[in-house]
């Protein structure tokens, strides 16, 4: 497709921001507010995209030819937009020279923008990349999921503790979506089935729902960087099919006239909820339903509107599965082709199965998900006939090929007996024709654990496709000086080809080029030093290494770890041991699930060390703890950038791939991190002298699991974890209570289930280490550059390409 440069000149701009300000704000240029100007440079630009685009969208609707991939996810982390729209249409200093002239900072507007908190964190953040590099490397594809109105929580410390505040992203609107009421369709819920004729005189099933809302896609437009292909992320929202009830009303029973909007509207309100309760679990599950059905309808929709027959189904969709959330779109399609086109049950079977492939993105057995079976018989009854079919017809070939195993065949079952639930992986991996890890090293232990079974059933499913991210956001627009030098060095090629970093290595040993370098990354990290006092009130050193750590707060990536290892560091640098140590700054960002006591229990321990050090006269020009609050997309482009010390330190064995140790590498900060996940490759990619090694391996982690872990034994012979444990206990970091770490501190030494205590000393021992070659300036730049210079692998471009080479059987065209 041809370029997307236009000839815009300054001056378009600024009549089309001072048009959108009468038209679509209702202001003028002299009194209106930095937000009213976002939103009218927002809908100016909108309008470009959707002109410049529309070539793009036929591509993607009415394209017979091409087989679309549509793409299942409960999240999307797309992040603002207006930056990265003007970085794939290369118009960034025409658009600031156009507002700047208007008399508004570029960069106080580009702040105005609300980030959609469409996902919890790195899943969301990966869908999010993947729908990108379709558009970018020529690939046909519509992004399905949930217009949430209320995302992933704003996240405040108060007191050292998490607490959440509702994410009200689209209280102000959000001008990049387009809604297409026209195109809503009809979810059901509850009710019966029945046998029925239809009006060939078939005897086909019917199901009856209780309850009905309608599904309305909000469609996002994501532009391609350089050319005029897009991809289309369309969500959906909930609405009531009769919003308001008038002769309740009238009876004077107005809560009921509207009950019915607010039940159904629910479904799409917010993000993920707590599904401690029984009316999560429910809420949650219809959330699941309501998407896969919305998009699976909207596909149909597509067919019918080409005159495609709905045979030719997998010919011209390929379904993918992001994780089990939305695994009941295999039940949805075998019902809608069966009772609703009253196809055979065997055609529809093969449509399905060739329709579908199931990325797993966890190790973590409780994280495959489980419904109750009274659950399905209630929410959706005709699902729960569809998967025990599927599930008989599967068993019988299963136990023709093990007939005297009882177990496997129990544990590949769609139903689990004893617990009386529905495992939905189970149901992904019957119903996909691929199943895909996110890391060689997941993949590879997906076959021997959490999914072994299914391996050995169906050995030819299973492939692997190392995640990656966009170098358009997380480099180009995150690190934009650093950009312009590796452009100014290597050219522009590597925005859309990510290897051709590789010819910056021919200058990782230029005096010059490193001077540039390392200038670069002090201006990121001044730039996030100011953010950091603003946000926090803590003021640090930029000339210290910025170590930082953000993701998930989650036991298993082991913030607490780190913070334990900062304890030690301070009591070292209270007793004079200052020889060799290389000043920091220790940033740890993330936010913990709001029902994970021991993940916020971490936070407030993190923040109260801070405190704690931070206060110390004798050490806070040597060490500052910073815990950096709400993380989310828009904040990690700005830590991205300014990291010098990157923590991968999830236990051997746990993690998927990861995404935060490619952001973070790719923007020059060297990685300290275990054998897991991504990890590997990225050692193996940057050289092992360029990473920074610590801790078990898998094999390790599993022969200490078998042979039984003594967590207690390494705290009795390490004087320094002996001392950190004492002051956990005695309230040095509790403001004098003794329990308040309690439960922390008795996970860690009767349990440990993530080996923290195992690994401690070889994580200890690995950052002093680092101090020595951190304060080598020359060393350490030499060894950022090459990081960068081999990071080709991490683009998400490549993963794409792989996707459709080896799963979607689709041709990219860019």
């Amino acid at each position: 497709m041809e370029k997307t440069k236009a000839n815009l000149t300054v001056d378009d701009i600024k009549n089309g921001i001072s048009k959108h300000l009468a038209i679509t704000q209702g202001q003028i240029l002299e009194t209106a507010s930095i937000y009213e100007y976002y939103q009218a440079v927002a809908h100016a630009m909108h309008d470009i995209i959707m002109l410049r685009l529309s070539e793009g969208l036929k591509w993607i609707f009415i394209n017979k030819d091409k087989r679309k991939m549509c793409y299942l996810s409960a999240e999307y982390l797309i992040g603002p937009q207006l930056g990265n729209n003007l970085v794939c249409f290369d118009e960034m200093d025409l658009v600031r020279q156009a507002v700047t002239e208007l008399g508004v900072d570029f960069d106080k507007l580009l702040d105005c923008e609300e980030e959609p908190g469409l996902g919890n964190g790195g899943l969301g953040r990966l869908a999010a990349c993947y729908i990108d590099s379709c558009a970018t490397t020529g690939v046909p594809a519509i992004g399905y999921g949930i217009r949430y109105e209320f995302g992933i929580f704003r996240q405040e410390i108060r007191n050292g503790w998490q607490v959440e505040k509702a994410d009200k992203w689209l209280s102000r609107g959000f001008p990049w979506e387009t809604v297409h009421s026209s195109f809503g369709v009809e979810i059901g819920f509850g009710g019966h089935t029945q046998w029925t004729l239809n009006d060939e005189g078939q005897t086909v099933m019917e199901w009856i729902p209780q309850e009905k809302i309608r599904g309305i896609p909000c469609d996002i437009i994501i532009p391609a960087y350089g050319s005029r292909a897009v991809s289309m992320l369309r969500l959906f929202k909930a609405e009531a099919t009769e919003a308001f009830h008038f002769s309740a009303f009238n009876s004077g029973n107005y809560y009921g006239a509207v009950n019915e909007k607010v039940l159904s509207e629910n479904i799409s309100k917010v993000l993920y909820p707590n599904d401690e309760q029984f009316e999560g679990k429910q809420l949650r599950l219809k959330q699941q339903y309501f998407f896969v059905s919305c998009a699976l309808q909207d596909m149909l929709r597509l067919l019918a509107m080409q005159d495609i027959g709905v045979e030719h189904f997998a010919e011209q969709f390929a379904v993918q599965l992001n994780d089990t959330h939305p695994s009941i779109a295999v039940a949805e399609l075998m019902r809608l082709l069966v009772d609703k086109y009253y196809l055979a049950w065997e055609q529809a079977w093969e449509i399905t199965q060739n329709s579908f492939s199931y990325t797993n993105h966890t190790l973590l057995p409780e994280a495959l998900e489980c419904w109750p079976i009274s659950l399905f018989a209630q929410l959706l009854p005709r699902h729960l006939e569809i998967i025990y079919e599927i599930n008989t017809r599967f068993l019988h070939s299963v136990k023709s090929l093990y007939p005297h195993d009882i177990g496997k065949v129990q544990r590949l079952s769609l139903v689990d007996d004893q617990s009386k639930t529905i495992r939905m992986a189970n149901l992904a991996c019957v119903g996909s024709h691929t199943i895909n890890g996110v890391a060689e090293l997941h993949s590879e232990l997906l076959k021997q654990t959490v999914l072994r079974d299914f391996y050995e059933l169906y050995p030819q499913k299973f492939t692997n496709v190392t995640n990656g991210v966009t170098p358009r956001r997380f480099l180009a627009l995150a690190n934009q000086e650093l950009t312009a030098l590796i452009s100014d060095k290597v050219g522009n090629v590597w925005i859309k080809d990510l290897y051709k970093l590789r010819d910056l290595e021919v200058f990782a040993d230029q005096a010059e080029f490193q001077d540039q370098w390392a200038a670069i990354k002090l201006r990121n990290k001044q730039k996030l030093a100011e953010f950091i006092k603003e946000r926090t009130g803590i003021i640090v050193d930029p000339n210290s290494m910025f170590d930082v750590q953000i993701k998930r707060i989650h036991e298993y990536k082991r913030q607490h770890l780190n913070i334990l290892q900062v304890i030690a560091q301070y009591n070292r640098l209270k007793r004079g041991e200052t020889a060799g140590f290389a000043p920091r700054t220790v940033i740890i960002a993330g936010k913990a699930a709001p029902g994970y006591y021991l993940a916020k229990l971490i936070i407030k321990l993190i923040n109260s060390v801070a405190e704690v050090i931070n206060n110390d006269p004798d050490t806070q020009s040597l060490l500052k703890v910073v815990f950096f609050p709400n993380y989310n997309v828009k904040n990690g482009n700005i830590i991205f950038p300014a990291a010098d010390l990157s923590e991968q330190i999830s236990t051997a064995g746990k993690e998927a791939s990861g995404t935060g140790n490619m952001k973070l590498s790719l923007n020059g900060a060297l990685t300290i991190g275990t054998l897991d996940g991504a990890n590997v490759e990225i050692r193996q990619e940057v050289g092992s002298e360029n990473f920074f090694l610590f801790g078990l391996v898998t094999e390790e982690v599993q022969q200490l699991k078998r042979e039984g872990d003594r967590p207690k034994s390494y705290v009795d012979n390490n004087p320094l974890l002996q001392e950190v444990f004492e002051q956990l206990l005695n309230g040095t970091f509790a403001g004098g209570d003794r329990e308040l770490y309690r439960p922390l501190v008795d996970s860690l030494l009767n349990w440990d289930e993530y080996l923290v205590l195992a690994d401690f000393d070889a994580y200890d021992k690995c950052h002093r280490n680092i101090d020595q070659i951190y304060l080598d300036k020359k060393q350490w730049t030499r060894m950022s550059i090459l990081n960068v210079a081999r990071m080709g692998k991490f683009s998400s471009d490549r993963a794409i390409r792989e996707y459709c080479r080896n799963i979607w059987k689709i041709i990219p065209q860019l």
